[in-house]
């Protein structure tokens, strides 16, 4: 099933495998994209459920960094708190981890 989800990388497919966390792969080829993080806070009271709006300007094993250009704000997310992430546009993939797509 061809769903026209893009395919562009900048990394090459043994960069791609060299990782373990497939989240920070699919992160890193969407660089640049706009993206709702949904977040839950369970040991927090104030925060327990939050919506971080931006850009991904960078991803690890374990965390996600977000620009908001609407407030100049940054973000540095710990992804062990990510509920799904959204995207208003179609995600670039990496074929490796999805060749039917």
């Amino acid at each position: 099933m061809n769903n026209n989800y893009g395919n562009i990388s900048p990394y090459t497919p043994a960069q791609i495998l060299n990782e373990q966390s497939y989240i920070e792969n699919i992160l890193r080829l969407n660089k640049g994209k706009k993206v709702e993080i949904y977040m839950s806070f369970p040991d927090s009271i104030e925060w327990k459920d939050r919506v971080f709006r931006g850009i991904i300007e960078a991803s690890g094993k374990d965390h996600i960094i977000l620009s908001d250009p609407t407030n100049g704000n940054w973000y540095l997310l710990v992804l062990i708190y990510v509920d799904y992430i959204k995207f208003d546009e179609s995600i670039n993939t990496s074929e490796i981890f999805y060749p039917d797509i």
